[in-house]
């Protein structure tokens, strides 16, 4: 069974006997394949319902969405988007800082302020005056959240590494069948996996080279791009990965960065902060022991930890 990072729009509909079901999600596109064909249609069930969840939580380009509702102060969560918010908040203490989901209003000054399919393909030259106010403004006790005046929270560095997680461990919990979730290039496993291990090809977009991996059942895999989700404002060329610690795009010295972890969360924090880091990731991501592919704007690869050689598809 394999599962590429970009796969074309899909059926709409289980097919009878079929293992994966592909599916447009969020302007991008996700995947769910099972170990028994018989399974697939309850797993897709279990997958949407949760994705709805998080949507419903935490889309920044949803007006009647739990986070565009939150204001200034005390705010009572519901149980989804306090997970969520826990977890940015984890990352960010993870990455030292590196990931931070106060970065709301900084993104959207640099004019991501709608789906990414409906931004022009040019505008007006953005000029950021702003810094970023830091995770560590922001407290959450339980489902308690104090949030202070101006902040705006985005948590698309980490809302879709963890529901990857949690609708793969939904199916294996509930249905008791091997599962691989894909949202986007985040990809979460969970149960039995297949006799090989679950197959996987990493490659962020067409003309990226590409390698074919062997995911053992449990692990997970993220990869951070600066080629998808991005724009132009004033002529310049922006994506969607913020340096926390200068406000603008992180500096593209990567194309992509794929990093290997037990968790989809842990995964996509540290392709996230590998981005962030640019010449100094390969350092970063080794001390911590992670294992990762990085792809540079020449197309040469980067191998961190035990990624193994390249081997084409």
């Amino acid at each position: 069974m394999t599962t590429e990072r970009s796969i074309e729009p899909g059926p709409r509909m289980v097919e009878p006997g079929a293992t994966t079901y592909r599916f447009d999600l969020w302007s991008t596109t996700g995947s769910v394949v099972v170990t028994d064909p018989a399974a697939l249609p309850a797993a897709v069930e279990v997958v949407r319902a949760g994705l709805d969840e998080v949507e419903l939580a935490c889309s920044r380009f949803r007006p009647d969405s739990e986070i565009s509702g939150l204001s200034t102060g005390r705010n009572r969560l519901s149980p989804m988007l306090a997970d969520l918010v826990g977890t940015a908040l984890d990352a960010a203490e993870a990455s030292g800082g590196l990931v931070d989901p106060t970065v709301g209003s900084v993104v959207r000054e640099l004019g991501y302020d709608r789906s990414i399919e409906l931004l022009p393909a040019d505008g007006a030259a953005v000029r950021v005056e702003q810094q970023v106010p830091g995770w560590r403004r922001v407290q959450l006790y339980g489902d308690r959240l104090e949030l202070p005046g101006g902040l705006l929270l985005d948590l698309g560095a980490t809302a879709k590494a963890r529901a990857a997680d949690l609708t793969a461990r939904r199916v294996a919990d509930l249905i008791g069948v091997g599962v691989l979730v894909e949202l986007g290039g985040d990809i979460a496993t969970a149960g039995p996996g297949p006799d090989a291990g679950w197959q996987v090809l990493v490659a962020d977009s067409p003309d990226d080279p590409a390698c074919q991996v062997t995911l053992q059942p449990g692990w997970a895999l993220a990869t951070s791009s600066t080629v998808r989700r991005a724009w132009r404002r004033g002529g310049v060329r922006l994506h969607h990965i913020v340096d926390p610690r200068t406000a603008a795009p992180a500096a593209p010295v990567w194309r992509s960065a794929s990093v290997a972890a037990p968790t989809c969360v842990e995964a996509n924090t540290a392709s996230t902060a590998a981005v962030v880091l640019g010449h100094e990731a390969t350092r970063w991501l080794g001390d911590r022991g992670f294992t990762a592919r990085l792809v540079d704007q020449r197309h040469r690869v980067c191998r961190v930890g035990g990624w193994p050689q390249e081997v084409a598809a």
